[in-house]
């Protein structure tokens, strides 16, 4: 077929699908891409034909006669009855606005082929009713110009013979159990958009959930090693604190001040023995200087249960701060475990999502 003779006069992006012969309901599709679907007029002939190119051989190659009809089924989805090639075509579309477009073509070019089948009838002068129709222009298809003499075969067609009741009618039912068959096929692609939606979305949640987990999986580990060595600290301190220089002297001080104490009740107990013996052996002044030591060794005394006093406080405050230390220790290594608990669970859910995300 010489691009002469044979022109594109409108094209258009489709899927492009065919009635199953052996069911009649189900659609096939031509490819698992769009296809370029374009209305062709043939001048020689005066013939408009819809022609798609599909590798190396014709999808559709339909002859347009007035008694066709082109259907919408959806909004995006129309279909046709070729009685000659005994099938139903069908297109699905990018957008509704294509396929108005496409049908209002259809109907053109219908009109344009009862207009060229009237006047062929009437031995009238041919005209190109082509040139009258408002159609989209693009340059020839690279699949249509690419035919050589080899391939006009492929867009020859058959008398446009208007076929009778019997055949009206089975093509009416071709197209009604076609239209079924898109609006099942219609609806199990939308449940299979809608799953995938849901799919996409709970991947989606996940990968997020997974990054919160992870942001939470590293202050976890940040606050288990601050803990960690803080365990380490207060361990260290408590070690150096056990036999601490304070409390050592403190200890090494009671025990000199009782020793003290002792000795000078002892000596005070010797004084008190020694005044109660017989007057008239013991001078006066030796009385009061014995009085006089008496009182010094009592004031020493107090002195001295003052300062024993002090230190059993100090001991005894020693002693709670090494508790507190003790105390604070045990909370801390508490806390860590608690802590180390929580950083395992964590790392058992993330490796459990890892498993379970595709």
């Amino acid at each position: 077929m010489s691009t002469a003779r044979e022109q594109p006069i409108f094209s258009t992006r489709a899927h492009v699908f065919q009635i199953d012969p052996a069911t009649k309901r189900n659609w096939i599709p031509a490819g698992k891409h769009a296809l370029t679907v374009s209305y062709f007029y043939d001048a020689t002939r005066n013939v408009y034909r819809i022609i798609s190119i599909g590798g190396a051989k014709a999808i559709i190659n339909s002859t347009v006669t007035p008694n066709m009809t082109f259907t919408k089924t959806s909004q995006k989805f129309g279909q046709w009855a070729d009685s000659r090639a005994n099938t139903v075509y069908g297109l699905g579309f990018a957008s509704e606005q294509h396929l108005t477009q496409f049908a209002e073509k259809f109907q053109e070019v219908k009109e344009a082929a009862r207009l060229a089948r009237e006047k062929s009838q009437d031995g009238g002068e041919l005209t190109s009713p082509a040139l009258g129709l408002a159609a989209h222009q693009v340059p020839p298809s690279p699949l249509v110009s690419a035919n050589g003499p080899g391939d006009e075969k492929l867009f020859r067609s058959q008398s446009a013979d208007v076929p009778g009741p019997a055949e009206r009618e089975r093509l009416k039912k071709m197209l009604s159990e076609g239209s079924v068959g898109e609006v099942q096929w219609e609806a199990e692609f939308f449940a299979l958009q809608d799953s995938n939606n849901k799919l996409a979305g709970a991947l989606r949640e996940a990968n997020a959930a997974a990054a919160q987990w992870r942001q939470q999986l590293e202050a976890q580990r940040a606050e288990a090693e601050r803990l960690r060595q803080r365990v380490a600290e207060l361990e260290a301190q408590a070690a150096t604190e056990q036999p601490s220089a304070s409390e050592k002297e403190g200890s090494q001080a009671l025990e000199q001040l009782e020793a003290l104490v002792q000795t000078k009740d002892q000596e005070i107990q010797t004084l008190k023995n020694q005044t109660g013996g017989p007057r008239e052996a013991v001078d006066a002044t030796e009385r009061e200087e014995t009085q006089h030591k008496v009182q010094d060794l009592e004031t020493r005394n107090a002195e001295l249960e003052h300062q024993l006093r002090a230190t059993e406080r100090s001991l005894e405050e020693a002693r709670a701060e090494r508790e507190r230390a003790r105390a604070e220790v045990g909370r801390a290594a508490q806390l860590l475990d608690v802590r180390l608990f929580e950083l395992s669970e964590l790392r058992e859910g993330l490796a459990r999502l890892a498993e379970g995300t595709p």
